[in-house]
């Protein structure tokens, strides 16, 4: 049975490798697998006579998803929505229109990937600067390939100093093992891990200057009160768990709230700034302006958590089931007895940062935070991001 699961999950962890080949979502093989190995697992501890124990690890592991799902939910809904409010497009508006030159722009685009990735998360940066160094970039190929490789690592080391930078950190974070304050010491760590490869790769940046394209993008209304909410939700989050040593999530899904009563009040308000833009309009005589009035939609939050990245997060899911499993198998506790009795944490902790870069950092860190040695305070000590090995 341990066999069996362990090639289920080998099977579909390859499939997931092979997504860009295959065009079938991540989620899909990691799904079927958490369900088999289960399954699995529920007949042979049947036989056994321990059900309760396989179904005391399964709700456990249950718990895990939930709080990771909503924590996750809430803070993509955010980001949704300042998209939406149009923030991004104002922010790439901006840059293709300050007529900088391509080695400005790399820096530019790096620095602000950095610093919006401990809030925003580093894929939704990374993702947000590189549609902006393309659509700079234009067909200068050389520009937008070094650039969005510059967007990537800047989004990665920015995200390892915050709970808020990276799913793993998010993990180490709620599973209680690292506190919210001690995350800052990484921070200039994280400027060296950034800055070494940026100031390399710099020197490959074309020297030319891209043609300035002047676009005017106009904010929707509340788009800078979203961004100050989701300050606030952060703050909240960390206040639950800091204060009243609660999960962060409960202070999350308050922090949804925030949004979900703004989101009425932009909805019941809507009719009385369309009115006096209106008026303006008409003022003014611009046509323009009354044909965009004519097609505003207004705010919904739970069409922006619809456009959560769903795909993403079921993916969690069956990582996290998948893992569960092997862990009440035992195999977690084989891989931690070697490697944190045997081996030198360092090492340990390098092998872990090299086989996340190989297979996914996410199962990896999993992996490591369910092992059977709790590993508190040498996790804290040693846990890959303290040492930039991700």
């Amino acid at each position: 049975m341990g066999y069996a699961s362990l090639l289920i999950f080998g099977i579909a962890y390859t499939l997931v490798m092979m997504e860009e080949y295959l065009k079938l979502r991540k989620s899909k093989p990691v799904l079927l697998a958490a369900g088999l190995i289960w399954i699995l697992i529920g007949f042979v501890y049947k036989d056994m006579g321990q059900i309760e124990v396989a179904k005391s690890a399964l709700e456990h592991n249950l718990l895990e998803y939930a709080e990771l799902l909503l924590f996750l939910l809430v803070a993509m809904t955010y980001i949704s929505a300042m998209e939406e409010r149009r923030l991004f497009d104002a922010l790439q508006s901006w840059m293709v229109g300050k007529g900088f030159d391509f080695r400005s722009l790399f820096w530019i685009t790096g620095i602000l990937s950095f610093f919006i990735s401990p809030i925003a998360d580093n894929l939704t940066t990374a993702l947000l600067m590189c549609a902006v160094v393309m659509k700079v970039g234009g067909s200068n190929l050389k520009f937008v390939n070094i650039a969005c490789i510059n967007i990537v690592v800047a989004a990665n080391a920015g995200g390892a100093f915050s709970p808020f930078g990276d799913i793993t950190t998010l993990m180490v974070w709620q599973a209680g093992h690292v506190a919210f304050s001690e995350f800052m010491p990484l921070f200039v760590p994280s400027v060296v891990n950034y800055l070494v490869p940026a100031v390399i790769m710099s020197f490959f940046v074309p020297k030319t200057k891209p043609d300035a394209v002047h676009t005017h993008v106009e904010l929707k209304r509340g788009a800078f009160r979203i961004v100050g909410l989701f300050i606030l939700t952060i703050a909240t989050a960390v206040a639950f768990h800091a204060v009243l040593h609660f999960p962060p999530v409960m202070g999350m899904m308050m922090g949804l709230a925030y949004l979900q009563f703004f989101g009425f009040f932009l909805r019941k308000t809507l009719p009385t700034s369309i009115a006096k833009k209106k008026a303006i309009a008409i003022a003014n005589n611009d046509e323009a302006a009354l044909k965009a009035l004519g097609s505003i939609v207004p705010f919904d939050v739970f069409r922006r958590v619809s456009h959560a990245e769903w795909d993403t997060l079921l993916f969690f899911y069956g990582v996290v089931m998948c893992v569960g499993g092997l862990s009440l198998l035992g195999y977690l506790s084989v891989v931690s007895e070697i490697m944190y009795t045997q081996w030198d944490p360092i090492w340990a902790n390098v092998m872990v940062g090299i086989l996340s870069a190989i297979v996914d950092n996410i199962p990896v860190m999993f992996a490591v935070l369910t092992m059977s040695r709790a590993l508190d305070g040498e996790l804290v000590v040693s846990h890959p991001y303290r040492w930039g090995w991700w």
